[in-house]
């Protein structure tokens, strides 16, 4: 008959001392493996619970069946165990990792997005086409960027970020390539409009995504840092147009543009590690999520006023030309002008946001841009039109930076992240889609004037105002100082 252990209990009944902690050890009297095992295991968590070093399962592993570095890259997974991630850190190296790469993301997709109205004034005098007809190219990728969202942000909760990211980094080198040996129009429109939307698509909502998982408290400024990434890409690559379009020619152009979008890809794919586990079951869409009130009315003030967001963005350059007779150079820099106001107003609301709540922040930004539209009217020299892009690039920088992180804080359930955010980017692709081709066409209706178009993006933003308002109602009631 094997022997048998004799307690610590039973040791201290008998009249013996409490042992010192280095004689615990005696109390094993038989020690085996799986008590080392234990040790080894519980070792390991209290020091990642301390935040000094994680002791991975793989080391003690035979050298023929730990992953190795290209298994790490595909998966994305961090050290960090996956069965119990813990509280989002909020802060820590990783985690400004991700809101560094969430910029350089936004920077490649959304970035060269915003700088369509460059493209959209050259395509006018080269192509032959009307502006309405160009702005399809524009208003089509940008409705894939967001409509993807729906697919791509559940990929991510299902643990496939990795795979949808890598896809979208191909088809957006192959997009900007096509693209600069493309001549006509339904070449561009395969290449710049649904090849490059696609691309987008897949990169931009799932690193959204990704990155909120890593904050809580900070989550709303951590956005606005990757908003800011829009900015940076509206400001280079405009200015690369600008500067490079008159003396190397268009396809050289977009050429070194796709050189610095592979650069930002391989970093990007590189350093990114997703730190929940996968969420295999659950839907695509999550309907539930439209039976909460404030959800479903913030939604739906967003399609609104993205509705009218990029009418000015891709017809400001056109404007100034068109109807105040200013050159192409001084087209470029009136966008220019509207994208790096954003530096501020990317960053600045949603750093208040944190303290006053990203619902309350977005209200004045909304209602700002709706003024501006309807001042537009009033616009007719090139001052003022630098004045009305200046404040209505302060606005949209704000709605652009604190929608997202607007759309985050409406979600309770961390892991349920990247789907209701697909879904709200799903639902605003469609007023992206439509808004600036309704634009050009309102133009066109009245012979080139731009009356009826700034009534209905003026008229957009006030009803987005409302339905915001009414949004913050059905979350909190009339109180007026809740932070929400």
């Amino acid at each position: 008959m094997a022997p048998s252990r004799q307690s610590k209990d039973d040791w201290e009944k008998e009249g013996h001392e409490e042992s010192s902690p280095r004689d615990e050890a005696s109390f094993n009297v038989w020690p085996n493996v799986d008590d080392q095992e234990i040790e080894r295991e519980l070792s390991g968590k209290r020091t990642e619970a301390a935040g000094t070093a994680v002791i991975s399962r793989d080391s003690e592993k035979p050298a023929s069946v730990r992953p190795s570095v290209l298994q790490r890259m595909l998966t994305g997974r961090s050290a960090a165990s996956w069965p119990d991630p813990g509280p989002p850190p909020d802060g820590g190296r990783v985690a400004w990792t991700q809101a560094a790469l969430l910029h350089l993301t936004i920077f490649n997709t959304f970035g060269y997005t915003t700088a369509f109205g460059s493209f959209q004034t050259y395509y006018e005098s080269t192509l032959g086409v009307s502006s309405s007809t160009i702005s399809w190219v524009g208003s089509v990728q940008l409705w894939l960027l967001f409509f993807i969202g729906t697919f791509s942000g559940r990929a991510l909760d299902a643990g496939y970020f990795r795979h949808v990211y890598i896809a979208g980094c191909v088809l957006q080198i192959i997009g900007i390539f096509t693209t600069s040996v493309a001549t006509e129009y339904w070449q561009l429109f395969l290449s710049q409009g649904l090849c490059m939307g696609i691309a987008n698509g897949l990169q931009f909502v799932p690193s959204m995504g990704l990155a909120s998982t890593y904050f809580v408290k900070k989550r709303a400024l951590v956005l606005g840092i990757g908003a800011l990434g829009s900015c940076t890409g509206g400001v280079v690559f405009p200015l690369l147009v600008q500067q490079l379009l008159p003396s190397i020619g268009f396809g050289w152009t977009v050429r070194i543009i796709g050189f610095i979008m592979l650069a930002v890809d391989i970093v990007t794919t590189a350093l990114y590690r997703t730190r929940l586990p996968p969420r295999r079951s659950g839907p695509i869409v999550e309907w539930s999520a439209f039976r909460e009130l404030a959800y479903m009315l913030y939604c739906g003030a967003a399609f609104f006023f993205f509705w009218g967001l990029y009418f000015a963005f891709f017809y400001v350059g056109s404007y100034g030309r068109d109807r105040l007779g200013m050159t192409y150079q001084e087209s470029i820099n009136l966008l220019l002008t509207m994208v790096c106001i954003g530096f501020v107003f990317r960053l600045l609301p949603n750093w208040l946001a944190d303290r006053v709540g990203p619902l309350n922040m977005i209200v004045p930004f909304v209602l700002l841009c709706g003024i501006m539209m309807f001042g537009w009217i009033g616009v007719h020299t090139p001052g003022t039109l630098y004045v009305f892009a200046v404040i209505y690039g302060a606005g949209s920088a704000g709605i652009q930076s604190m929608w997202p992180a607007t759309l985050a804080s409406l979600t309770s359930d961390v892991s349920k992240t990247g789907v209701r955010m697909g879904m709200g980017f799903s639902l605003v692709s469609f007023a992206c889609l439509t808004g600036p081709p309704l634009a050009g066409a309102l133009i066109q209706m009245r012979d080139g004037d731009y009356l009826y178009a700034q009534i209905w993006a003026g008229a957009s933003f006030m009803l987005g105002g409302v339905l915001v308002l009414a949004a913050r109602t059905a979350k909190v009631g009339w109180r007026f100082r809740c932070r929400i």
